[in-house]
């Protein structure tokens, strides 16, 4: 998955809690979630915003929601409810745990959360 599906799968299933998805889409959008905000912040410079930083607030309310659901099914991707997340919320040690789950593969196959979000059976493959 590329960049521009990441980001419009990300937008199209932007509070859809269920299924997968693949490691692929998840850092994509979170790249682009960096850019954006970035983007942000050198608006709120350039118009001298720094103090309020309305346009970072913006993009923090627009992308929260879509954040937590690609995050979620990123966890389901692992196999884990996404009621893993709050393990963010645990100081330092939550967010490398995340990043941890984050990185790992995803299960092959099936699993209890939905179908391979990459589309690839091992049935298929060796058949």
């Amino acid at each position: 998955m590329g960049f521009g599906s990441a980001v419009a799968t990300a937008f199209k299933k932007y509070a859809t809690f269920s299924g997968r998805a693949s490691r692929s889409e998840y850092w994509w959008f979170f790249l682009f979630y960096i850019l954006a905000f970035m983007a942000a912040s050198f608006i709120d410079v350039a118009m001298g915003n720094v103090e309020s930083g309305i346009m970072g607030w913006i993009v923090l309310l627009i992308l929260f929601l879509p954040t937590i659901a690609i995050s979620v099914r990123r966890l389901h991707d692992i196999n884990m409810s996404g009621w893993w997340y709050l393990v963010f919320l645990v100081p330092i040690a939550g967010i490398f745990f995340m990043v941890f789950w984050f990185t790992k593969k995803g299960d092959e196959g099936d699993n209890r959360f939905g179908s391979d979000p990459l589309g690839t059976d091992v049935g298929e493959v060796f058949s």
